[in-house]
């Protein structure tokens, strides 16, 4: 039983890939064994199923990321191409708004917020390139993670096939077993 969860086959990140249970007599060769496979299926599949809400959160995280770097590349861009001050308008708070005049040009400075309430000062060339590095790696972690989404919905698909299929052998079994029983009685009879 261990040696068909123990398959090579992986995604390139190395979520292995789900059995596919054609016959359950050449899996299951003793009975008493059930429950025990059984677990083990019920276990992967929640695996899987936990794994997959790990990567729909990574998703949902990236596709809010992504936009902001997308923006702060552009203001960015736009400082570092402007020759004179320029005037805008930003949030304080929820309602409050102020005016303030910004430097521009090639000796702009500007503060990136990396995470964790951490904020560096770069000047404004490396923090355009800093800003396109992330961009392009969180673009590929996006596509890496929906690639991963599909694998492991597949997977989710096919565990749920294998255990409805060990389900049906059981109730199958035992229906089997109770016929004999009533067989022999009436024999006894």
């Amino acid at each position: 039983m261990d040696t068909i969860f123990n398959s090579t086959k992986t995604n390139p990140r190395g979520i292995p890939e789900a059995p596919f249970v054609e016959n359950v007599e050449d899996f299951i060769k003793d009975p008493n064994d059930f429950d025990l496979c059984f677990n083990k299926f019920q276990e992967r599949l929640s695996k899987y199923k936990f794994m997959l809400e790990s990567k729909n959160s990574t998703i949902r995280q990236l596709k809010s990321r992504i936009p902001d770097i997308v923006n702060t590349l552009k203001i960015c861009n736009t400082l570092k191409n402007k020759q004179e001050p320029v005037e805008t308008s930003y949030q304080l708070n929820e309602t409050l708004y102020t005016k303030a005049v910004l430097d521009s040009g090639e000796d702009l400075k500007v503060g990136l917020w990396l995470g964790a309430d951490v904020m560096l000062e770069y000047p404004v060339d490396e923090a355009i390139g800093l800003l396109g590095t992330k961009l392009v790696d969180s673009k590929e972690n996006l596509r890496v993670s929906t690639e991963d989404v599909e694998f492991l919905r597949e997977n989710i698909t096919t565990m749920e096939v294998n255990c409805a299929r060990l389900y049906n052998w059981d109730v199958e079994r035992r229906q089997a077993m109770k016929q004999a029983e009533k067989g022999t009685e009436n024999l006894k009879i």
